[in-house]
């Protein structure tokens, strides 16, 4: 199985807002019925998210707009189509870098 961050982005969902109990196969059930899945990944550290991979996009959009809002896993959660991007603030490509070069010091001369 690959991992989440590989999947085809086209078919990836993104389900928030789920709880610290949230299964695997609760998952499963909810999103199949929407077309046939390829993965389900869950977060358990933090825990609160998942990530479902379908195997066709039009089902992936289909989830997105029957499920946003419902109740799954004993919370309302929020469901929208996966944008690669980290919520840690970095990106597919890695955290930002930042430069080490010494900050540009303004000051005014002497009288």
């Amino acid at each position: 199985m690959s991992r989440y961050r590989e999947w085809d982005l086209s078919c990836k969902v993104y389900v928030g807002n789920l709880g610290s109990s949230a299964s695997k196969h609760e998952i499963e059930s909810a999103f199949s019925k929407y077309g046939p899945l390829r993965n389900v990944w869950v977060a358990r550290n933090p825990p609160g998210f998942a990530f479902v991979e379908f195997e066709d996009p039009r089902d992936a959009e289909d989830a997105v707009r029957g499920l946003d809002g419902t109740r799954c896993c004993g919370t309302r959660v929020r469901v929208e189509m996966s944008n690669g991007r980290s919520r840690r603030g970095g990106s597919r490509r890695g955290p930002m870098r930042y430069s080490r070069a010494a900050p540009l010091l303004l000051f005014s001369p002497p009288d």
